[in-house]
C-alpha cells in the first residue's frame, strides 16, 4: 500500500471511531430528554443496539450491504463473506495478511449501521421493553437496514447510485430510514400515559448538551469520512458540517423565540442536530453558502415539525420524526435544486429532484411498513410496551434493577439531585 492508501485507510479508521462515538452521544442526548426514572432504560436501548448490530454486521451484515450480489441492484449474499473472511488474506501456513483498507471500510460502515438503529429508539422512550426492542432490532436490521444500505451505499451495484441518487452519507439510509421506523413504532406502542404538550420535560439539560456535542464531533467522521479519501470532497464535507448545524441553531432559536418567547438550550442543541441531519446527504456537493441556507431553513422547519405530534396525536417521544425524518427529507430533496452541477439552479432540469424524491419515498415506505409489521408482531408475541404500572413508576428499576441517580445514603432518587432552597434551610 502506498502512502496515499495508508492515509486514506487512516481516515476511515479515525472516522469509524468518530461515528461509533455518536451512539453513546445519542444515548446521552436521549437520556437527558426523558424522565429521571427512565434514563438508564433509554441509554440501554442505544447500548443494546450497539452490541447486537455490531455482532450481526461482522457476521453477515457487511456481506448483505457490500458483498457479492444475491439479487443484483438490491441485496448482497449474506453468506458470501461470513465473518469478513475475504479481508483476512490467509496464506498456506495460516498466517494473516489483512486487507487494511477493506477492513477499515467495513468497520466504518458498521458504525453507520449501529447509529441508524440507535436513532429509532427515541420514538419509543419511557415505554419500551428492552427484550422487545432487542428482538425488533435483530429483525429490522436484517430485513431493512442491510438491504437499504446496499441500495444506497453500494456504489458498484446499488440501484440508488445506478439511478444517480446523491446520498453521500445517509440522508435516506440513515435519517429517513430511522425517522420512518420511529414513527411506525410510536404508532404500534401508542402514546405515553399523560401524553400532552409540556407534560414530559427533559430531566437533565447538561446530558442533552453533552450528547449533542458528541454527536456534532462524531458527525465530522460521518460526513468527511464518507469520502473514503483525504481529498477536496472530504474537506468540503467537513466545512459543511460546521456551516449547516451552526445555521441550524440560529434557525431553530428564531422560531422558538417567535413561538414561545424564549430561546432554550434544548432548542439550540436540537437546531444543531437538525442542520447536521439535513446536510448529511449533500455535504459533498453543496457550497458552504448553500449549506448555511440549508441549515437555517432546516432548523426552522424542524422546530415547526416537532409540534406535529401534538396536532396529529402520535407520541414520537424525542422528536425522531420531526428532526430526522423531516430533516432527512428536506436535505435529500434540497440537492435536487441547489446541488452543484446537478440541481435545478445549475441544470434547469427537475430530473435530479425527481430522482432524490423517488429514493426518499422508496426508503420511507419500506422502512415504515416493515417497522410497523415487525413492531406489531413483537408486541403480540413477547410484548413490546411495558406495563402501565411500570411506566408510571419508572422503567429503570422494573427493567434493569438500576437507577440513574442514587443518593449518598443509599436511597434511590426519583428525580435528579437539586440544590436545597436557601430560604428553607436558613
Amino acid at each position: 500500500m502506498d502512502d496515499s492508501g495508508q492515509v486514506n485507510t487512516l481516515l476511515l479508521l479515525v472516522s469509524g471511531a468518530l461515528v461509533l462515538l455518536m451512539t453513546p452521544g445519542v444515548a446521552f442526548f436521549y437520556g437527558g430528554l426523558v424522565r429521571a426514572k427512565s434514563v438508564v432504560s433509554m441509554m440501554m436501548l442505544s447500548l443494546g443496539a450497539m452490541g447486537l448490530v455490531g455482532v450481526l454486521w461482522v457476521l453477515f451484515g457487511y456481506s448483505m450491504a457490500f458483498g457479492k450480489p444475491l439479487i443484483p441492484g438490491w441485496l448482497g449474499d449474506p453468506f458470501a463473506d461470513w465473518g469478513l473472511q475475504s479481508f483476512l488474506g490467509m496464506d498456506g501456513s495460516g498466517a494473516l495478511h489483512p486487507d487494511a483498507n477493506g477492513l477499515a471500510f467495513a468497520a466504518f460502515q458498521g458504525s453507520f449501521a449501529i447509529l441508524a438503529i440507535a436513532l429509532i429508539s427515541g420514538g419509543i422512550a419511557d415505554r419500551a421493553r428492552f427484550g422487545g426492542w432487542m428482538l425488533f432490532v435483530a429483525i429490522f436490521v436484517v430485513v431493512v437496514y442491510f438491504p437499504v444500505a446496499y441500495w444506497v451505499f453500494n456504489l458498484k451495484d446499488g440501484w440508488g447510485p445506478a439511478l444517480g441518487v446523491n446520498d453521500f452519507a445517509g440522508g435516506t439510509a440513515i435519517h429517513i430510514n430511522a425517522g420512518a421506523a420511529a414513527l411506525a413504532l410510536a404508532l404500534v406502542l401508542g402514546r405515553r400515559i399523560g401524553f400532552a404538550k409540556g407534560a414530559h420535560k427533559p430531566h437533565s439539560v447538561p446530558l442533552v448538551l453533552l450528547g449533542a456535542a458528541l454527536l456534532w464531533f462524531g458527525w465530522f467522521g460521518f460526513n468527511a469520512g464518507s469520502a473514503a479519501a483525504v481529498d477536496g470532497t472530504a474537506v468540503l464535507a467537513f466545512i459543511n458540517t460546521i456551516a449547516a448545524p451552526a445555521a441550524g441553531i440560529v434557525g431553530w432559536l428564531v422560531v422558538e423565540k417567535l413561538k414561545d418567547g424564549k430561546p432554550t438550550s434544548i432548542g439550540a442543541a436540537s437546531g444543531a442536530i437538525s442542520g447536521l441531519v439535513a446536510v448529511t446527504p449533500g455535504c459533498n456537493i453543496l457550497t458552504p453558502w448553500w449549506a448555511l441556507v440549508l441549515g437555517l431553513v432546516a432548523g426552522a422547519l424542524c422546530a415547526w415539525a416537532v409540534e406535529l405530534k401534538y396536532r396529529w396525536g402520535f407520541d414520537d417521544s424525542l422528536d425522531v420524526v420531526g428532526i430526522h425524518l423531516i430533516g432527512g427529507l428536506f436535505g435529500t430533496l434540497y440537492i435536487g435544486i441547489f446541488g452543484q452541477g446537478i440541481g435545478l439552479l445549475d441544470t434547469g432540469s427537475l430530473h435530479q429532484l425527481g430522482v432524490q424524491a423517488l429514493a426518499s419515498v422508496v426508503v420511507l415506505v419500506c422502512s415504515f411498513v416493515a417497522a410497523y409489521a415487525i413492531g406489531w408482531v413483537v408486541e403480540k408475541t413477547i410484548g413490546f410496551r411495558v406495563r402501565s404500572e411500570d411506566e408510571l413508576a419508572g422503567v429503570d428499576l422494573a427493567l434493569h434493577g438500576e437507577s440513574g441517580y442514587v443518593m449518598a445514603d443509599g436511597g434511590v432518587s426519583d428525580d435528579p439531585v437539586t440544590e436545597p432552597d436557601y430560604a428553607l434551610t436558613h
